[in-house]
């Protein structure tokens, strides 16, 4: 079997990763930078959310409906704290103040984001007019919804990764 040039393989994923909006530096792929311009929205570039593909809607019951199950996945503080000051170095935010921002899983953990994707977490502001703590709130009631049946899971992911903000009153909750 013939091998591809090592320099035709590094120009390709270059070109592939440059068209996926990312950046080669040190040997590992970053944002090229991420726009505050969507808050309370993360961007969608840098973080579009990811699910967790242990979480459907066959497994509701023995996963995210189960009290207590996100702690069993939830990623360790060292983990997240080192990704919250590289993204917000990403988002290019002014302040840097760690305490001023959750690393939160766009797709929460109760509903079924990956725990441990970069494409799902991002420093979110804990100042504005929406903030983590309003969304905490939109997540929890989204997840009762869920496991009381009246709302698909794939429908409250859908509603919380197109608007958080909007995601109760287009799903029909308040």
């Amino acid at each position: 079997m013939s091998r591809i040039p090592r320099p035709l393989v590094t120009a390709l994923s270059s070109l592939a990763l440059a068209a996926a909006g990312l950046t080669v530096t040190t040997g590992s792929a970053h944002a090229a930078g991420c726009s505050q311009s969507y808050l309370p929205l993360p961007d969608p570039v840098c973080t579009p959310g990811a699910l967790n593909p242990d979480v459907t809607q066959d497994t509701i019951d023995s996963t995210i409906c189960v009290s207590g199950w996100t702690s069993t996945v939830r990623p360790p503080s060292s983990y997240t704290t080192a990704l919250k000051k590289k993204q917000i170095a990403a988002y290019g935010y002014s302040d840097t103040s760690l305490s001023d921002y959750e690393e939160d899983h766009f797709v929460p953990l109760e509903l079924g984001g990956s725990p441990r994707s970069e494409q799902n977490l991002w420093p979110e502001p804990h100042y504005g007019a929406e903030t983590s703590a309003n969304k905490d709130t939109v997540e929890n009631k989204l997840k009762k919804a869920v496991c009381a049946g009246d709302v698909s899971l794939a429908d409250a992911q859908n509603a919380i990764m197109t608007d958080w903000t909007t995601a109760l009153s287009s799903l029909g909750l308040s």
